[in-house]
């Protein structure tokens, strides 16, 4: 005991250790490619590759599938809703971690405003969000997720480009 914290130090299965190693790995290799052939490229119907068959967002303010059940055309239907005023958007993962059946990642993201949105029309002016993110996996497929994002920034820059238009 030290400072009142009892540690108990176990033994290391190499073998077990490594799989564990291989997971963390795995699991952030999934969540790259994801990113960027779903989200990035816009690549909707790759989105069987790496979907659950039911996705939950347990938390994401401001998003209108907050705290929603998907099921895999309902998560290929918010892609396609969410990618339309920005088709050119790009994430970019600044930091990725895992533990378990979770990866968490920060990231930036940019686009350009090309469609409508209801109260902004389409400016053609270039948008900027971060965020944070953790994703839920189970074998091999995302579950779900629990974000949040600076929506309250994106919102002050449509406002200004609306304002310039």
């Amino acid at each position: 005991m030290w400072l009142g914290i009892t540690k108990t130090v176990r033994a290391i299965n190499p073998a077990n250790h490594l799989s564990a190693m291989e997971t963390k790995l795995d699991n952030k290799e999934l969540l790259i490619r994801f990113i960027d052939e779903v989200w990035n490229a816009g690549s909707v119907e790759a989105s069987d590759k790496y979907i659950a068959p039911t996705y939950t967002i347990h938390h994401d303010p401001g998003d209108p599938w907050d705290k929603k059940e998907l099921d895999l055309p309902g998560y290929k239907e918010r892609v396609r809703v969410s990618r339309a005023p920005f088709p050119d958007q790009r994430f970019s993962i600044e930091e990725i971690l895992s533990e378990g059946n979770r990866v968490v990642i920060t990231w930036n993201w940019v686009a350009t405003h090309k469609g409508d949105i209801p109260g902004f029309p389409a400016t053609g002016k270039q948008i900027r969000m971060s965020g944070a993110t953790v994703y839920y996996i189970e074998e091999g497929r995302f579950t779900g997720h629990w974000q949040i994002t600076d929506r309250l920034g994106v919102y002050a820059q449509l406002r200004q480009g609306v304002a310039q238009a």
